[in-house]
């Protein structure tokens, strides 16, 4: 029964990001509208385009400070999307990214992005789970992911595996999704149809959670009110580029997202779900 769980939340997962309205598809044509052609892109080019997260690159500052990230960290980013985060630690921090990605359009968009602006030397962007990482035991320096973990069935196992990649002394620094309040039946439903959202945890719980792995909780920070505004003008962003994307030919999201994501603005704006980040360190075994 766990197994054929897994496998639908993996498979609504995918079939939310195979028609998600940010497509590397949209962005290459954005900046070929732009520019006239896409030779010779530049990092900070994608940058404007390809941040997927809430609080764009100033949000990625703050988690790449409560990692630790510098110059040649070796980091690894669970749920990497379309790498904008990869590209944008490897060209500003200087670190060696890995990001691991579930879809393979995801993967393949990131892949080609990643290409076009010369940083597949030190990012790169591989297929993979996050509850089985194929990345080495103590390997990493950081461990980094942003609004993601809300999509993966076993969040401990996820946090299990940051845990067994990172080196003594090494930070797991995320945002993620929580509920202020527990979600009513038909919240919940919307939110697992419309955008793959697995069940909520409180602030309190999330700590719990990361601990209870091995971890210790260096930081928390409730991001709710920073996050009411944000999720507004993304809504209307969505909106815009739901029309584009249907004027290009992609992938524009399906309704129940569209449905589900105006429901989530009001429940972020009522205070009833909210946003964290959680910043933990991987102690030296005595």
């Amino acid at each position: 029964m766990e197994a054929s769980f897994m496998s639908d939340a993996t498979s609504q997962t995918v079939y939310f990001y195979n028609r998600h309205p940010i497509s590397c598809e949209i962005i290459l044509a954005k900046l070929r509208a732009s520019r006239g052609h896409l030779d010779g892109l530049r990092p900070e080019e994608l940058f404007p385009h390809d941040q997927d997260h809430y609080g764009g690159l100033a949000a990625t500052d703050e988690l790449a400070r409560g990692a630790q990230v510098s110059n040649g960290s070796r980091v690894a980013d669970f749920c990497a999307g379309l790498g904008g985060t990869v590209r944008y630690l490897a060209h500003k921090y200087g670190a060696d990214v890995t990001g691991i990605e579930l879809t393979p359009a995801r993967v393949s968009g990131a892949q080609e992005l990643t290409r076009r602006v010369g940083l597949h030397g030190t990012a790169r962007i591989v297929e993979g789970n996050v509850m089985d990482v194929p990345l080495p035991d103590a390997s990493m320096d950081a461990v980094v992911s942003q609004e993601a973990f809300c999509h993966v069935p076993d969040v401990k196992r996820a946090v299990a595996e940051a845990f067994r990649i990172l080196r003594a002394d090494g930070r797991l620094a995320f945002t993620d999704w929580i509920a202020n309040q527990p979600l009513t039946a038909a919240d919940a439903q919307l939110m697992w149809e419309g955008m793959a959202i697995q069940p909520l945890r409180s602030i309190p719980e999330y700590g719990s959670l990361v601990e209870s792995v091995g971890l210790r909780v260096v930081s928390t920070k409730d991001l709710t009110e920073e996050w009411g505004p944000i999720l507004k003008e993304r809504l209307a962003m969505y909106q815009m580029l739901r029309e584009e994307a249907r004027q290009a030919g992609t992938p524009m999201g399906h309704d129940a997202f569209h449905k589900s994501y105006i429901r989530f603005v009001d429940l972020i704006n009522e205070r009833k779900m909210g946003g964290v980040r959680i910043v933990a360190t991987k102690l030296p075994r005595d």
